[in-house]
């Protein structure tokens, strides 16, 4: 993978992100930046022939190359993605537990100054704020998140308008089926989930944020999927992503500890709930709050953003502009 040469936004402190553009706000230079070469697949020429499992295998296995791997999903996504089963999704279990989540507010300060220099605002991460403990009952959530294979699907089923502006003028993106399906407000994610259920009889839903949190950390609560340090090669956000979504799957050595793929990085994801605060926490007023009143939780970071919104504990919502890359993933009630 090349990289672009890194604009000044991206070794400085930035200025809150939603007050830059969307080139600004990714650290992106104002010439021409790419991570990919101009034919990605031209060195991975035999994957053209290679089988469906074959590919799976390879796109999955955190000893190929990330251009291996890209090249695999991108071959899936042409061919067809035997990962994708719109009426059967590939889910983990998780056991039930009484899951600890939150952040500690002595450590607010620590975590806003390690991420200073992509904009943060100390009151973002003040949301995260008490530790509490919270019981959960056991459930079962997606291995990915939502296709734009799946959502086209939903779409096609019900005659719903609620068309991805991701997808330009509407129209499907045929090469990109594989990848995660965005920008949808959160009453599509719903929409979908209730389609899906009364289509197959099962309890699909989203995840809640304390479900979410806990598929993404583990028992341990973990910082990231994979541990307490960033590494950005295992995940799709702008310090090491192709700016673009990615196939699903693409980034292994990402996953959760339950085996969850894609929870850091590639494109955000509605949960279910609504911004309140914590047991114990103060409402915070920050500038979704001001600017949307009531919204979304969304969780796990994107390919438009910095390392920040992968953490797990991280609590985030839509803008309505295209660097909130807004996807979803199901959960389901065994």
């Amino acid at each position: 993978m090349t990289t672009s040469p890194p604009s000044a936004a991206s070794t400085a402190v930035m200025a809150n992100p939603n007050t830059l553009s969307d080139r600004a706000a990714m650290g992106l230079p104002d010439t021409f930046a790419a991570r990919l070469g101009p034919w990605p697949l031209s060195d991975h020429r035999d994957l053209l022939a290679a089988p469906a499992d074959l590919l799976v295998a390879v796109a999955e296995d955190p000893g190929q190359s990330f251009l291996r791997r890209y090249a695999a999903g991108t071959v899936l996504a042409l061919i067809g993605d035997p990962r994708i089963r719109p009426d059967d999704p590939p889910m983990a279990d998780i056991p039930a537990a009484r899951a600890r989540l939150g952040l500690a507010p002595e450590l607010v300060g620590d975590v806003t100054e390690r991420w200073r220099h992509a904009g943060v605002q100390e009151d973002w991460i003040a949301k995260e704020c008490p530790v509490h403990e919270t019981d959960l009952a056991a459930f079962r959530i997606a291995l990915h998140p939502v296709t734009n294979a799946e959502y086209r699907r939903f779409l096609e089923d019900t005659g719903s308008t609620l068309l991805p502006t991701s997808w330009r003028f509407g129209c499907y993106p045929e090469a990109l089926g594989n990848h995660p399906v965005w920008t949808v407000p959160a009453e599509a994610a719903d929409a979908y989930a209730a389609w899906l259920a009364n289509r197959t009889g099962r309890a699909f839903r989203l995840p809640t944020e304390a479900e979410w949190e806990y598929a993404a950390a583990g028992p341990a609560g973990a910082e990231f999927p994979w541990g307490d340090e960033f590494t950005a090669d295992r995940a799709n956000t702008v310090e090491h992503g192709p700016l673009t979504t990615t196939p699903i799957g693409v980034h292994p050595a990402g996953r959760s500890p339950f085996g969850v793929h894609d929870m850091a990085g590639n494109v955000e994801e509605f949960t279910a709930d609504d911004y309140r605060p914590y047991p114990g926490g103060a409402v915070v007023a920050d500038d979704l709050a001001l600017t949307r009143g009531t919204y979304r939780i969304a969780r796990g970071g994107s390919f438009t953003r910095f390392g920040d919104l992968a953490r797990c504990r991280r609590r985030h919502g839509w803008y309505e502009r295209a660097i909130y890359a807004m996807g979803f993933r199901l959960a389901e009630t065994p």
